[in-house]
């Protein structure tokens, strides 16, 4: 090994050599020995002299080339070459280089130790993560130095002079040493002023109730939104008896920027209808779940309007573009903010892991949660409990943010380390506990419905063990709660999928090429292997269940307790529509409004995806078949899937839940012609604006139902105030309309998941689409509200009716009531 590492070096060196010479004109310059970690390339016609510096005025090389020599023109290929060896040679530098860092760490060492970081023997998460980032802005000052400055000036933006000298200033923040602001930070952690929760210790809660904060919500919340819906329908407020009013949540789709800003405008239409102020519980994935985190904080105090003006402010630069994102977290009052989620994870943590996830989260917060003019930054908008401030009267609906993790048993590895053969029975239990688990975070609690376990929100971040957190001192010392950078990271990493995902991406045109059919097949014979690798490794927090093996509900992973930390990444991995959190025992919602801005609404086809979810856990009164059937299923094979998975009774779909967790990981294909003809076209396919699925609390016959079938407007109103109705889904995709030219999901470049910078102009014309949408629906959303608040107080009043009757009758058994009086014709 350490023989080839040798042979690549010296490789490295000619090649950079050569081609520096290829670039720059081998007859005036030659590349001197490296001494000390550094080129020095001197000029032939001017011995001694260095040519003009990387960041010199461009009037000195005007000055130069006017000379008679005229300028030096450099081939494209050449500087590609030029950028190859230089890459070639940060990956394997010269062992001068490597001594000469060495001897700068071991320079250092002593002042590291002054400053409170860790000995040099003790690896942590946080020297390692310094001595990498220290090594970077090394390699970027050398680097980058020995690039001519035509060269420069060809192939690279005027904006990248700057980078070297703010690497280093980033890289002097972070130092831990004395004034630097990751020392600042690192104290301030301490401080219960500022952290008030580190003075708190947590435990896990195992239950399969709701929290007590979230019942005092629901209590508060329940008067508030009486009152919005006397308003909503035009009824008297005080002829509505609270019992009778529907429990209504929202959710918002996945879509990175394209769902924030759709969502934004199909909440700011139902705000301005009314609707809005009668929902409970709003539930978001990806996109949806930044759109909450911005309703809810000083950015725009629970206002979309401002929600609209804060992006377009905001999102016309991109979140990676590195003169603003070096600004963010090298400038004040920023930087503190956004760099705090890092140094507290890392210090705190020995073992912590700071990812590609966490550095998307840090940027993303740099746009996002940062006011246009930067000065208005709050750190209350950093920590997702403060967002019970919002929600605590009950005055605005609680968000539901999720988060995916991917289980996959690794039980061929432990057979193979043990020596033991594996049973068939044993690959099949395996197989089936290869699945994604749903997390749910409110601003009360961090809770896993498949554990039944939760812990309080301002915990999070926290190791435990056997139920308990861990103080990472000796003081009884907490860590502050995980920041909301890392989160939004955590939300909308999309980009962690499996192999799996990005072979489907890419599976179009890979078929669409002549010869290319076998190799689509033989790569997707492997698709279950495909789907257990993760490219980009997912966030990595710990884990509250930890050493908890016995305690937790039955369809906990075996393994879960095993792994002190785990690892969440977006929640449209699983399900693109976040309807699972919305179906947990204990929020009994009536009805869900589902806006879906996913990029193929038909073919993916998420509401099909979220009904087997609620088929095979019994979910009561969930409508049958909801959604739509895929383009070659014919009816008869619709019914006899549906009777596969069709459960006879809570107990059978209790049986049922480990084949939903194989079941649980949708395969999307690649989008039709047909399909994005319905989205540009729905005038004239099955795809509405607005359609209505009501489900049935009725016990099933022998027989499986048909699927539920969408409501018109003619049966809606009797479906729905049937005796039996159950839970109410409204579906409303994002599609064109053609009162609002300019913009098509199916065909605008700038409408894909993976555009991260919108105009004014864009933002402008996607909410008047999103708004036009739901104008085509508003009325049937309006008289379907309506339908089930009659249902449930027709209910709520035969119920009364019948328990006064059963009080009469007991008063007569008893001779109290009817009793013979005095004076009539039987005294």
């Amino acid at each position: 090994m350490g023989s080839f590492r040798r042979s690549q070096q010296l490789i490295a060196n000619g090649y950079a050599r050569r081609l520096s010479r290829l670039a720059l004109g081998a007859s005036r310059l030659t590349l001197a020995p490296i001494r000390g970690g550094a080129f020095k390339i001197a000029s032939r016609s001017q011995q001694g002299q260095f040519p003009r510096g990387f960041f010199s005025p461009r009037n000195q090389q005007r000055r130069e080339t006017g000379s008679g020599k005229g300028p030096l023109v450099v081939a494209p290929v050449a500087a590609l070459f030029t950028l190859g060896g230089l890459l070639i040679y940060s990956l394997y530098p010269g062992d001068e280089l490597q001594q000469a860092r060495i001897a700068r760490r071991e320079k250092k060492s002593p002042d590291n130790a002054k400053d409170g970081s860790q000995p040099q023997g003790e690896e942590t998460a946080w020297s390692a993560f310094s001595s990498r980032f220290e090594r970077f802005s090394n390699i970027t000052d050398i680097e980058w130095s020995s690039l001519s400055d035509r060269v420069a000036d060809l192939i690279l933006p005027d904006w990248s002079r700057a980078l070297p000298g703010q690497i280093r200033k980033l890289q002097r923040e972070l130092s831990m040493k004395e004034g630097s602001l990751a020392n600042e930070i690192w104290h301030e952690a301490h401080d219960p002023f500022i952290h008030p929760e580190i003075q708190y210790s947590a435990k896990v809660r195992v239950s399969d109730e709701l929290c007590d904060e979230e019942k005092e919500f629901l209590a508060r919340r329940k008067k508030v939104a009486t009152a919005a819906l006397a308003k909503y329908l035009g009824l008297n407020e005080e002829d509505i008896n609270p019992d009778d009013v529907p429990t209504i949540a929202m959710c918002g789709s996945g879509g990175g920027l394209r769902a924030l800003v759709a969502g934004t405008g199909s909440l700011l239409a139902t705000q301005e209808d009314g609707l809005f102020d009668c929902i409970t519980y709003t539930s978001g994935v990806s996109g949806s779940c930044w759109l909450q985190t911005l309703y809810h904080s000083t950015l725009t105090n629970c206002r979309l309007d401002r929600i609209v003006d804060h992006l377009k402010s905001r999102i016309g630069v991109h979140f990676a573009y590195p003169p603003t994102a070096f600004s963010s977290v090298t400038s004040l009052p920023t930087s503190k903010l956004l760099l705090s989620s890092l140094v507290e994870k890392l210090r705190g943590d020995p073992n912590a892991d700071f990812g590609l996830v966490d550095v998307y989260g840090i940027l993303l917060a740099a746009r996002l949660l940062v006011p246009k003019g930067e000065l208005g930054v709050n750190e209350k908008d950093f920590k997702l409990s403060n967002q019970r401030e919002y929600i605590k009267y009950g005055q605005n609906p609680m968000p539901i943010y999720t988060a995916v993790r991917h289980e996959i048993p690794d039980i061929t590895g432990k057979a193979s380390k043990s020596g033991i053969a594996i049973s068939e029975q044993a690959k099949e239990i395996a197989k089936q506990e290869a699945w994604f688990q749903w997390f749910e975070l409110t601003p009360y609690e961090f809770f896993c419905e498949e554990f039944n376990a939760g812990i309080p929100t301002w915990a999070l971040g926290r190791r435990f063990n056997n139920g308990e957190d861990v103080p990472p001192e000796g003081n009884n010392f907490h860590l502050p709660e995980l920041r909301m950078p890392i989160m939004l990271g955590i939300f909308g990493s999309a980009f962690c999928a499996t192999l799996s995902h990005y072979y489907r991406e890419i599976r179009p045109l890979v078929k669409s090429l002549a010869g290319f059919s076998t190799i689509d097949g033989m790569i997707y014979g492997y698709n279950e292997d495909l789907e257990k690798v993760h490219p980009i490794d997912p966030a990595q927090i710990p884990n509250f269940t930890y050493n908890m093996e016995g305690k937790l509900r039955f369809t906990t992973p075996t393994t879960i307790h095993n792994n002190e930390y785990i690892q969440l990444m977006d929640a449209g991995m699983s399900n693109n529509l976040p309807i699972y959190p919305l179906l947990r025992p204990g929020r009994d919602v009536d009805i869900i409004v589902a806006f879906d801005a996913s990029a193929d609404v038909k073919t993916d086809n998420w509401l099909s995806v979220a009904d087997g979810y609620a088929r095979q856990r019994g979910v009561k009164g969930w409508p049958v078949g909801v959604g739509w059937p895929k383009e070659t299923d014919s009816t008869q094979k619709i019914e006899q899937q549906l009777e596969a998975a069709q459960a006879n009774s809570v107990a059978d779909a209790e049986n049922k839940v480990q084949q939903a967790k194989t079941s649980d990981d949708h395969h999307p294909t690649e989008p039709s012609e047909k399909s994005k003809h319905d989205m540009s076209h729905p005038e004239d396919s099955d795809l509405g604006y607005c359609t209505v699925w009501v489900g049935t609390t009725e016990e099933r016959s022998s027989e499986p139902p048909p699927p539920t079938k969408a409501l018109t407007d003619d049966s809606l109103a009797w479906h729905l105030t049937e005796p039996s109705a159950g839970i109410t889904v409204v579906y409303l995709p994002f599609l064109a309309n053609p009162k609002v030219e300019g913009v098509n999901p199916a065909t605008s470049d700038y409408m894909s998941t993976w555009n991260f910078v919108y105009t004014p102009e864009q933002v402008d014309k996607v909410v008047a689409l999103a708004r036009a949408n739901f104008a085509e629906g508003k009325d049937r959303i309006r008289r379907c509200v309506r339908a089930v608040y009659e249902r449930k107080k027709k209910i709520r009043e035969d119920r009364e009716a019948d328990a006064k009757k059963e009080r009469y009758r007991r008063l007569v058994r008893l001779g109290i009531a009817d009793k013979l009086g005095e004076g009539d014709h039987f005294s």
